[in-house]
């Protein structure tokens, strides 16, 4: 148990939207505020989980996510991946990536699809990249709130980044 150091009531708390259905398709201006490489479910392949946070032309606040493969069993999934990492990296003009932290920061425009899962419903999927502000890819809002830059994690070099446990879902 851990004492609060004030007493919090909920008429002063804010109140969200409570919108969680996915955003119509379209383009979409956004920020990759998040991107971390993650072991696949059945731990023979990585990805790399990218936060985008959406700023315009509409639907600013929200969030999407999207899973590109880098190293898969099925040849065809690591190719597609690859590919759509290699689109993400030319439209934030990145020629490199060896940390996925280089991908945080960067805006670009990202066109989502929505996807129908019988099991989980439907979903955004990111299906392709274009740099912020080419042709066919929406204006920033006129009057948008100011972007907020992503928080800062400092640089761990790999040798002393600790392995990261098991999620409690994965654990046997």
């Amino acid at each position: 148990m851990a004492f609060l150091s004030e007493t919090i009531e909920v008429g002063s708390l804010p109140q969200g939207s409570g919108s969680y259905d996915p955003l119509p398709a379209g383009w979409y201006l956004a920020a990759i505020t998040m991107a971390d490489l993650m072991n696949t479910k059945s731990g023979t392949g990585q990805y790399i989980k990218v936060r985008y946070d959406i700023i315009g032309p509409s639907h600013q606040g929200r969030v999407v996510f999207g899973n590109l493969n880098i190293r898969n069993q099925s040849a065809k999934a690591e190719e597609i991946g690859r590919q759509q990492l290699g689109e993400l990296m030319r439209a934030i003009g990145l020629a490199r990536l060896s940390d996925t932290d280089a991908l945080v920061g960067h805006e670009l425009s990202i066109k989502l699809d929505v996807r129908n899962d019988p099991q989980y419903g439907a979903s955004n999927e990111v299906k392709a990249y274009k740099a912020a502000g080419t042709a066919g890819s929406p204006p920033a809002p006129v009057g948008s709130s100011p972007r907020v830059a992503p928080p800062e994690r400092p640089h761990v070099p790999a040798a002393e980044v600790p392995a990261r446990a098991a999620p409690p879902w994965a654990r046997k």
